[in-house]
């Protein structure tokens, strides 16, 4: 019997950048969006869109905060 996890693959992925750099990214999965910011030690649940997965990061940034720009890498 195996201990092995299903470890997601990730399609595509897009960088978040502010006005200082990279702030996150968001990956495309299997199974959703996940995203972090830099600051993240793990991701942060699953959304079942790109735009949902980007309000997420955006709602997590601090208050005030500039819209960032996503590149797909």
């Amino acid at each position: 019997m195996s201990n092995a996890t299903t470890t997601p693959i990730t399609t595509r992925t897009w960088v978040a950048f502010g006005s200082n750099g990279a702030l996150g990214a968001i990956h495309e999965t299997t199974g959703g969006f996940y995203y972090k910011l830099l600051s993240d030690d793990d991701y942060r649940g699953v959304f079942p869109t790109l735009d949902a997965a980007k309000g997420a990061l955006m709602g997590a940034m601090p208050s005030g905060s500039e819209r960032p720009e996503f590149k797909e890498h």
